[in-house]
């Protein structure tokens, strides 16, 4: 008779952890998405960075290429910022969230400036370029300066 108490109780149990488990994967599913996100940009911006530094040739077509993906992209890193979501290997403040307002705007600003960067970037001229490119850094950096841990 006991069995079916203590089996009764694991089910209970299980039952009742059930949505903190699901609040916990999807906070790691947040996280992992970000992050991914932000990968998919660092791949990008690599070239960039180099042809704007003369560390590659210049490829007008192949950097056009990586600034309309980090155009796309910057669009949807914010998602991933879901709340609670400061879980497991991650860079991210707690400030993200205690400032909701603020990041928000620094992530707009990334968006507004790395499309900038895609349609200044389709005229082919380099010297152009670097300064909008610049900006696009400086986007990222002051998120990064407010809202990531070293």
């Amino acid at each position: 008779m006991r069995t079916p108490t203590v089996l009764a109780g694991m089910a209970l149990a299980a039952l009742l952890s059930t949505p903190a488990m699901a609040e916990r994967d999807q906070a790691e599913n947040a996280l992992e998405y970000r992050q991914g996100v932000f990968n998919a940009m660092a791949w990008s911006f690599g070239p960039m960075a180099a042809m704007v530094k003369n560390k590659m040739p210049y490829d007008a077509a192949l950097f056009t290429k990586h600034a309309e993906r980090v155009a796309f992209l910057a669009h949807l890193p914010l998602e991933g910022f879901i709340p609670d979501s400061r879980v497991g290997d991650t860079t991210a403040k707690q400030d993200v969230w205690d400032n909701a307002d603020d990041f928000k705007a620094k992530m707009e600003t990334m968006i507004e400036e790395s499309a900038r960067l895609a349609t200044i970037s389709k005229g082919g001229d380099l010297d152009a370029i670097r300064p909008q490119f610049g900006a696009v850094g400086n986007s990222c950096k002051s998120c990064h300066d407010d809202y990531r841990t070293e």
